[in-house]
């Protein structure tokens, strides 16, 4: 079975120096018919102005991802960490017991655009972790995170995986093992997903099916989740 999740059916944030799109319940928009996906909680799209930020604020028990689109974006956190992110980065935090941090754009006249993605861990309380790396280079399909580190994936703390996919016009299998759900995102580009047309922002969830065939009509980049 396949759900669509259409881009303008998503919750919106407007704070001046932030624009975001919330695709699932987040902040001010409440939605119980969006609350996430097996344990996939958030993917907000994220617009931040120059010299604009994330101020320190805590996080616990949630792995969470950052997906770099457009611009850079400046971190700091409790576990000493003070690194730049740029397009086509991608970092993982894994909050566990607790960590604090902050997000800032250190351009004084260029946005960013990102990216945020939380997923619920499958334990609580584990030490807090950091990873980032340029995945900006790859093409075709690419595993970003999953719960091993498996071919040099980032390691989160959950049986899950998320998979970009920067494909040309043409044909593509997902596949799902018995009893997984599928998510995916798209990013840019046009397609269909079982006879089922996607554009920018919107979303699919597969369930109860081994398999769903991609329709490459333009070039696309998007993320396919692998979820419990």
């Amino acid at each position: 079975m396949i759900t669509l999740l259409k881009s303008g059916e998503r919750g919106r944030g407007d704070y001046g120096w932030l624009k975001t799109r919330y695709s699932f319940s987040f902040a001010d928009y409440y939605n119980p018919q969006r609350m996430g996906v097996s344990a996939l909680r958030v993917i907000n799209d994220d617009w931040i102005a120059p010299a604009a930020g994330f101020d320190t604020h805590p996080h616990r028990d949630m792995e969470i991802i950052t997906y770099m689109l457009e611009g850079a974006i400046e971190h700091r956190d409790t576990m000493g960490f003070h690194t730049t992110l740029r397009a086509g980065e991608v970092q993982v935090m894994s909050a566990g017991s607790g960590i604090r941090h902050s997000e800032h754009n250190p351009s004084p006249d260029a946005p960013l655009k990102l990216l945020q993605i939380w997923i619920q861990p499958r334990e609580r309380g584990v030490s807090p972790r950091y990873a980032q790396k340029d995945f900006g280079d790859s093409r075709g399909v690419t595993l970003l995170v999953s719960g091993d580190g498996r071919g040099e994936s980032l390691p989160i703390h959950q049986d899950a995986r998320l998979y970009q996919l920067r494909l040309p016009a043409g044909k593509q299998k997902l596949e799902l093992e018995t009893g997984r759900t599928g998510y995916l995102h798209l990013i840019s580009g046009t397609l269909s997903l079982d006879n089922r047309s996607l554009a920018a922002g919107d979303a699919a969830v597969v369930e109860g099916q081994a398999q769903a065939e991609l329709r490459v009509e333009a070039p696309i980049e998007a993320l396919w989740f692998d979820l419990p």
